[in-house]
């Protein structure tokens, strides 16, 4: 038998993602749950913002965070409409959430011309090789920015 409280928190990301759109944003949207209750939402803001980071997943991470006063959600449940791209899956395993439900896959998200496999391939390559070629710059002179984090006493892990 499904679980009918994720279903419900389920169609309020989906509900958020639908009036985003009428709102001039992207066709996304997520919650942060905590012990059952919604403690952030997010929407895609990234054209309204021009911000390409301001993805629903970030968006209600950051509000999440904000609101429990911490950088980790441990102990909390994400609900996207989507399946996460790299870059909000890169913030989900950052930001440390018990479990992630999504209800669009990736493929459907190409579908409506949301298409990241090129950012999956992408990381598989070389730095150099990238479209946007990368190349390491000074790194035996930044290797004193983690020395000086390691010799920090008070630093917080994470």
């Amino acid at each position: 038998m499904p679980d009918l409280r994720k279903a419900e928190l389920m169609r309020r990301a989906i509900a958020l993602a639908v009036e985003n759109v009428r709102e001039g944003g992207g066709p996304f949207a997520a919650l942060v749950v905590k012990d059952g209750k919604v403690v952030a939402e997010g929407a895609n803001r990234v054209t309204a913002a021009n911000d390409p980071t301001a993805h629903a997943e970030v968006m209600a991470i950051r509000a999440a965070c904000t609101a429990l006063g911490t950088f980790q959600l441990t102990g909390c449940d994400l609900y996207t409409t989507c399946e996460p791209c790299p870059m909000c899956l890169g913030a989900i395993y950052w930001a440390r959430p018990d479990r992630v439900f999504y209800a669009s896959g990736k493929q459907d998200a190409a579908e409506a011309g949301f298409d990241d496999a090129f950012i999956y391939e992408e990381i598989e390559l070389a730095p150099v090789d990238r479209r946007i070629p990368m190349a390491q710059l000074l790194g035996i002179e930044a290797a004193a920015v983690f020395a000086a984090w390691q010799d920090k006493p008070d630093r917080i892990a994470y």
